[in-house]
């Protein structure tokens, strides 16, 4: 018998087989429902079968010397938070470009801006308007330690949407 036993080889040799254990089974539910808990990504955005508009682009921060007597509301009466940045993607634009005086965007849509700086190009909010005496311009929200100086002509916005998605059709 031990002859046998010093026959057998120690190890098996033969290729390795994939063994199917209870504890395959019984990992792989709980990664698939890990999976699925997930919230779902944002849907890419689409721009719109809009015209494109050229502006002059600026940036402004929410201080008395450069808006009204509330610096921290916006005309759409969102509230800028006291540590904002330009990473938040707020703008304002000029009122020819709204919607109450004749312009085609609104307070809440999505404008996608190019031509300003690979670091501020992107897509952004407007919540704001601008004093009446501006004319084809909007404003980026920066914050005053950012210490950005803008005034670049020639940007192009057009208005973006969300795909639509099953859920909303």
């Amino acid at each position: 018998m031990a002859a046998a036993a010093l026959a057998a080889p120690l190890f098996n040799t033969a290729p390795a087989a994939r063994v199917n254990t209870n504890m395959t089974r019984f990992f792989a539910p709980a990664a698939a429902a890990r999976h699925k808990s997930r919230r779902p990504s944002r849907a890419p955005l689409l721009v719109v079968r809009s015209p494109t508009f050229t502006v002059t682009a600026t940036a402004y921060q929410a201080v008395a010397n450069q808006t009204d007597d509330e610096p921290f509301v916006t005309a759409d009466n969102s509230k800028i938070k006291p540590h904002y940045g330009s990473k938040k993607r707020w703008m304002a634009l000029s009122r020819d470009l709204l919607k109450p005086w004749g312009g085609q965007f609104k307070f809440g849509d999505k404008v996608r801006v190019r031509g300003i700086s690979p670091k501020l190009d992107g897509v952004y909010t407007i919540h704001d308007t601008m004093n009446r005496r501006h004319r084809h311009c909007m404003d980026i929200l920066t914050h005053v330690s950012e210490k950005f100086d803008i005034f670049q002509k020639g940007v192009k916005i057009q208005k973006v949407e969300e795909r639509p998605t099953l859920a909303k059709l």
